[in-house]
């Protein structure tokens, strides 16, 4: 079962991979990893997947075995059971959830401390597993609800203006929309729902609020609600989607940018944190209002490690991972940032699409994913690196980015998938394309190579 202990979570088919022996060790992992930081209690969330409460229960049996003492805060989103980690001031935190993965699968994030594990965090609950090297003893099981102090600290810290807006909330069947809908009428928002009843089997619509079915639902909740913006969830609450009242949608890198412009008037010079697959005019906006940009790996995981080394005040991905440390804790939560968008919103009579009519016009693909074999997309682009650092000028910290004066193309192997991602911007649609066939014969090359 090595294949589920993936770069930033820990996930796979949940009838055949996710047994309960397999759970049960990580939660033995888990807590003794726990306790060696230092950790005497531990959270445990879940999203509405139908397979969930079994491993919760779980995890929990393993946690409890080791003699660390749970917390179990019950079905809510992801960001929720980060916040109870901060909150509670509990040792770490673990959120059964298969994010927007289809219906069938599950699996975990996990924080030790307050640290999100990634990468040899979790190779080394794998590792703990195998030799069964874990403490034991007995811990104890308590409830706690964590929604209503999550609420409250939100607007407690959200201050709207005079403008009253009307929102489109897509819950997708996830976790948040039920408190995504409380969030909003402590708000004062106006806030229409659509699909916000969780419901684990997903039946109206994949729940990951970037693909082209999903913004496509939104544009049309928008037109029929008469909205000001449409506001999409996926399936566990971490990733935000954003449709606007022209039916346009407004991806990760675009709503960075309100958000960076927000931040830089209360935090003048602030460090921000993006990722490789994000826009140049992200990163050229982020400088031209006094910032400090850094272009990291994509991952939830790793960017919020660069953000607490750098200090940053912002982070965010394409996929709509928004990270805010200024006014928060620093991990992505898709109802926190849809509150600070509506923030920034109710104090300005402009549209969303508004604010972004001065961002200077390129034209950009969407991730374009080109199916890969787990066991060759890294010496792939290993190969392509390699190949394009000959020749350009590159950014390989994820892949590889080459720069042109007039625009640029990225490779890099995905984290979680069996697939190549490419994407590429310029400034026309035949010099887009043609990085596009140029990375594609890259690609061609590296692969008849490995």
């Amino acid at each position: 079962m090595e294949h589920i202990f993936r770069a930033y979570d820990i996930r796979g088919v949940a009838d055949t991979e996710l047994t309960d022996d397999v759970v049960q060790g990580i939660g033995r992992a888990l807590g003794t990893m726990a306790q060696l930081a230092g950790g005497t209690t531990f959270a445990v969330g879940r999203d509405c997947r139908i397979s969930g409460p079994r491993l919760r229960n779980a995890v929990i049996t393993g946690l409890l075995s080791t003699g660390i003492n749970v917390v179990d805060v019950g079905e809510v989103p992801t960001p929720l059971l980060y916040f109870a980690v901060h909150h509670l001031g509990v040792g770490g935190g673990v959120q059964v959830t298969g994010s927007h993965n289809p219906p069938e699968f599950n699996g975990f994030k996990m924080m030790v401390g307050k640290s999100t594990l990634h990468g040899d965090d979790i190779l080394e609950i794998a590792r703990r597993i195998r030799e069964s090297d874990f403490k034991t003893g007995t811990g104890t099981l308590t409830e706690v609800d964590i929604v209503e102090p999550y609420l409250q600290d939100v607007c407690g810290r959200i201050q709207m203006g005079p403008r009253k807006l009307r929102v489109s909330v897509d819950g997708g069947n996830g976790v948040a929309g039920p408190t995504t809908m409380k969030l909003m009428e402590r708000l004062g928002v106006d806030a229409v729902g659509h699909y916000i009843e969780p419901d684990g089997t997903f039946p109206n619509h994949h729940p990951d609020p970037t693909t082209v079915e999903t913004v496509e639902i939104m544009a049309h909740e928008v037109r029929t609600d008469g909205s000001d913006l449409a506001l999409g969830f996926d399936g566990d609450g971490d990733r935000i989607g954003v449709v606007d009242g022209d039916g346009n949608v407004q991806w990760g890198d675009r709503l960075m940018i309100v958000f960076s412009r927000a931040v830089l008037r209360e935090v003048p010079g602030a460090t921000i944190v993006s990722e490789v697959k994000c826009s140049k005019t992200l990163y050229d906006d982020i400088a031209a209002h006094g910032g400090n940009g850094i272009m990291w790996r994509t991952g939830h995981s790793p960017i919020k490690a660069k953000m607490k080394e750098t200090g940053a005040a912002l982070g965010g991905e394409m996929s709509g991972h928004i990270f805010f440390s200024h006014r928060w804790y620093g991990f992505d939560d898709a109802l926190y940032a849809s509150a600070r968008l509506l923030e920034i919103l109710s104090h300005s009579d402009q549209t969303l699409a508004g604010m972004l009519a001065d961002v200077p016009v390129t034209y950009v693909t969407p991730e374009l994913r080109v199916d890969c074999p787990d066991d060759r997309k890294f010496a792939i682009v290993a190969k392509v690196v390699e190949s394009l650092r000959s020749q350009y000028d590159v950014v390989d910290i994820d892949g590889v980015r080459v720069n042109f004066a007039d625009g640029w193309g990225l490779v890099r192997a995905s984290n979680t998938q069996p697939v190549l991602v490419m994407r590429a911007e310029a400034l026309s649609p035949e010099r887009r394309d043609a990085i596009v066939v140029m990375l594609e014969e890259e690609i061609r090359q590296a692969s008849a190579a490995v």
